[in-house]
């Protein structure tokens, strides 16, 4: 399910650049990065295990960048995929105040 032609097309759909040799490298950590995130895509076909050493992983890299680090989880395929974003507690808390005070705005 998941090869590199998937993964770049994620990549793009999520508007962001592509990691040189999909991060493996000694200074271009994760496959994708933005100005705010560097991020790991994990593509499956029905399920994808989150552990503490996929997390630290996706931690250590983003360090690197001085960055946030972003998981982002595709299970299924073409238009079954569902797409689901792995983020720390402090970021998720930053964009929901940030969501709340945009919706308040509105």
């Amino acid at each position: 399910m998941a090869d590199a032609k998937t993964e770049l097309s994620e990549i793009k759909r999520m508007g962001a650049k592509p990691q040189k040799n999909s991060g493996r490298g000694q200074h271009e950590k994760g496959d994708a990065i933005t100005p705010e995130f560097v991020i790991d895509v994990k593509e499956y076909a029905s399920s994808f295990s989150l552990s503490r050493s996929v997390w630290g992983k996706a931690c250590s890299d983003a360090a690197k960048h001085r960055k946030e680090p972003a998981l982002m989880v595709c299970l299924g395929s073409g238009k079954e995929t569902t797409r689901l974003w792995v983020l720390g507690d402090e970021m998720f808390k930053l964009m929901l105040e940030s969501y709340r005070r945009d919706t308040l705005n509105d």
